[in-house]
């Protein structure tokens, strides 16, 4: 008997950065391997009329971006013309959410948290890119928000294996449940 994860009526698919700016320096997935299962729960979802949040990092000119001090230098993203813009294998409906964050999290300085609460939605699906970044700040601002989550866990990865490994066995167990897409897809057949 295949598990009931959820309903589509009460969760929110929530995609973390899969926007033109993407790179090839991901692991354990790749990104095209990310981008390819976050787009078969995107379809599903917005088959079933789910709430689908799409959501992009994005500035005019880097001034409304955090700028700490910090001991280790991020990551080198190569920002190409449209940086921004979600890939097009997932692209952008008039019925998606399209939350723009100048942060690693998806919830502080967004109006996301009041459109799942207004929509009466409990249940948040995450995937996207980078695993120990944008996908753990959020699932971890979800949980402060009392969602219940639920990681796409082969549809997101890290800037390395060792992130993804990190908060996919120690962080994201004490937060919410670790699934394939293929069961969060098996869920949406039942409900079918």
């Amino acid at each position: 008997m295949k598990e009931h994860l959820y309903q589509f009526s009460k969760t929110a698919l929530i995609v973390i950065d899969l926007q033109k700016w993407i790179g090839d320096q991901y692991a354990p997935y790749s990104a095209e391997q990310v981008v390819e299962r976050a787009s078969a729960m995107v379809q599903t979802f917005r088959e079933a009329g789910a709430f689908v949040g799409l959501v992009r990092v994005s500035s005019k000119d880097f001034k409304d971006m955090p700028r700490p001090l910090l001991d280790q230098e991020p990551p080198a993203i190569k920002l190409v013309p449209g940086w921004d813009e979600i890939v097009p294998e997932i692209g952008v409906t008039a019925n998606d959410h399209l939350i723009t964050k100048r942060q690693w999290g998806a919830f502080y300085g967004t109006d996301l948290d009041q459109q799942l609460r207004r929509r009466g939605i409990t249940t948040i699906v995450l995937c996207g890119i980078a695993s120990g970044i944008g996908v753990d700040t959020t699932a971890r601002e979800a949980f402060a928000h009392g969602y219940q989550v639920i990681f796409a866990i082969d549809a997101m990865t890290g800037f390395s294996e060792e992130e993804h490994e990190h908060v996919s066995k120690v962080i994201f167990p004490r937060i919410g449940r670790i699934r394939t897409t293929e069961e969060i897809l098996a869920c949406a057949a039942l409900q079918s």
